[in-house]
């Protein structure tokens, strides 16, 4: 990653996303997939290898697929608030 932009100047040195999008994207992913996964249970009742075939690729899917824009969304939220890493605390 470059140490600043380019275009604009803008600083990247004290960006740090951490483990929030991470951690955001497992709680979302996890509510959709076990909502959907119990209702297709109590709905059409199907084997569970057919559950397993469904639901694994739909978390691994949607993991990969939210990280990136859950990543860029906290990163652009700690610039808006001009949050970083050297803010003093008490």
């Amino acid at each position: 990653m470059p140490d600043a932009c380019d275009v604009c100047g803008q600083d990247y040195s004290k960006v740090d996303s951490g483990d929030g999008p991470a951690v955001f994207i497992i709680l979302i992913v996890g509510a959709i997939v076990a909502g959907l996964a119990v209702w297709t249970e109590f709905t059409y009742s199907p084997p569970y290898w057919v559950q397993l075939t469904i639901w694994i690729p739909t978390i691994l899917i949607l993991s990969v697929g939210l990280l990136r824009p859950a990543k860029a969304l906290l990163i652009a939220l700690q610039f808006k608030h001009k949050a970083s890493s050297d803010i003093k605390r008490y």
